[in-house]
């Protein structure tokens, strides 16, 4: 396929064309993006990729606007924008195009769908209000922010609208190319936590190379016998609790409460550990100056919560 064209609409824009900019200039870098509302331009045709704009929505025929009625709409009912159905189209290419391991594709492709694209989706169909997320951070969105890019009011110099457009893509790449790589890299690190959990078997502690997103590991392993994680950090080693959920910062179990906010030679005479340096008053961290003193830490702490 010989794409020449991106052509989107001319005038304000929305978070849903920039972001489908987004993932079409990575799988297509050499084309050109139009904003026009011109006939000529928003006609499908084989060198042109057209979003938001066109008034209909054929994947074979490269147009994918979300305005007409009736409207696009996921299998759940829930309606598409542009971005939706950019992503359900070209998603894949996209993560390809960004060095997801193939093994990852799906996976990744889901999960951004459901935590990124759907919420810019409903906010842009109206579907659901930025308001919901509470009056104090309304504002502070991703498709708001992304929006305020726009000229103000009374800016119309010449081309005001499509500079902007430019200067707001770079801004939309990085938190979309910031997103693919975290949930990139919690896949990479659940094949890590998995051979931990192995390694330790009926063990209450979780050894990792290094720090790492775990809990999904933990939960997909069924290892619920596992209280803490440490893991080396710099030159230091820490140890950790697990939450109990994503929304919650309940714990499995707390580290002691005798070491909570303490540091260096008070937390040595608390703990009877040598090299012991910090536990967070939270009782959620400790760090120590060495693996041994950690893993002593460690089993100080599982000791004290089977005993409760």
């Amino acid at each position: 396929m010989t794409i020449s064209h991106l052509v989107t609409h001319s005038g304000g824009f929305h978070a849903d064309e920039l972001l489908s900019s987004v993932v079409l200039t990575r799988i297509f870098p050499k084309a050109e993006i139009v904003r026009s509302r011109d006939v000529a331009w928003i006609t499908p045709a084989k060198d042109r990729i057209i979003y938001d704009v066109g008034g209909q929505f054929d994947a074979a025929l490269q147009i994918f606007d979300h305005h007409q009625r009736p409207n696009p709409l996921r299998e759940d009912g829930q309606p598409y924008s542009s971005f939706g159905l950019i992503w359900a189209q070209y998603g894949q290419d996209y993560l390809r195009a960004m060095d997801v391991p193939e093994r990852d594709i799906e996976a990744t492709h889901a999960s951004f769908d459901r935590g990124f694209v759907l919420p810019v989706d409903l906010l842009d169909n109206g579907a659901v209000n930025a308001s919901e997320a509470g009056p104090l951070f309304a504002g502070l969105t991703l498709p708001v922010l992304l929006e305020s890019l726009k000229p103000v009011f009374d800016d119309r110099e010449e081309g005001a609208d499509d500079r902007a457009f430019s200067a707001a893509l770079s801004v939309a790449r990085a938190f979309v190319e910031a997103q693919i790589k975290r949930k990139a890299a919690k896949f990479r690190a659940e094949s890590m936590v998995m051979a931990a959990i192995d390694a330790a078997g009926a063990g209450r502690i979780l050894e990792l190379p290094m720090g790492m997103p775990f809990r999904s590991g933990v939960e997909q392993a069924g290892a619920d016998h596992l209280l803490f994680v440490i893991h080396p950090r710099g030159t230091d080693w820490a140890l950790g609790t697990i939450r109990t959920g994503e929304d919650t910062f309940a714990t499995r179990a707390d580290l002691p409460a005798a070491w909570a906010g303490l540091t260096d030679a008070a937390l040595e005479a608390a703990s009877g550990v040598s090299g012991a340096k910090f536990c967070h008053n939270g009782r959620f961290i400790a760090v120590a100056n060495s693996r041994d003193a950690i893993v002593q830490m460690a089993e100080l702490a599982v000791q004290e919560a089977l005993a409760q």
